[in-house]
């Protein structure tokens, strides 16, 4: 099995997410041993945010750094444990909310469209938004 870079690169979906974990040099960390859990944004979440964001981040290395680790939740969380929360640590520092009403799964703002990608140092979940820390 593939580590959460790999992954993501090889699902085809992620390209400026994996673009932004290369820019940011969190490659090595997020291909350590974990394990992870990734809540991750696809290239159409990316495309949502205003023209120029995504090219700025590119080259704020410290708020685009701040961003990535806030969709990163240390250990291996399933789908079936996170339904059972309210809200997670981030990597970054503060807390992700959790909201599973109406049969949904919401980070934040975002929507949980594919649960439980397995990798072998962690799970990503998809969402449909960037997470932006407060």
């Amino acid at each position: 099995m593939a580590d959460i870079v790999d992954t993501a690169a090889n699902a085809g979906s992620f390209k400026t997410l994996v673009t932004a974990i290369q820019a940011a040099n969190l490659v090595d960390t997020l291909k350590g041993s974990g394990p992870f859990t990734v809540f991750a944004p696809t290239d159409e979440a990316f495309a949502k945010l205003p023209q120029g964001t995504v090219e700025a981040l590119l080259k704020d290395i410290p708020k685009l750094t701040e961003i990535l680790t806030y969709h990163v939740v240390s250990g291996r969380v399933s789908s079936s444990e996170v339904v059972k929360l309210d809200s997670a640590p981030t990597v970054e520092g503060s807390s992700v909310t959790i909201n599973t009403t109406n049969g949904n799964v919401k980070i934040n703002d975002a929507t949980v469209t594919s649960p439980d990608i397995a990798a072998d140092n962690g799970v990503i979940h998809v969402i449909d938004k960037v997470l932006i820390p407060a």
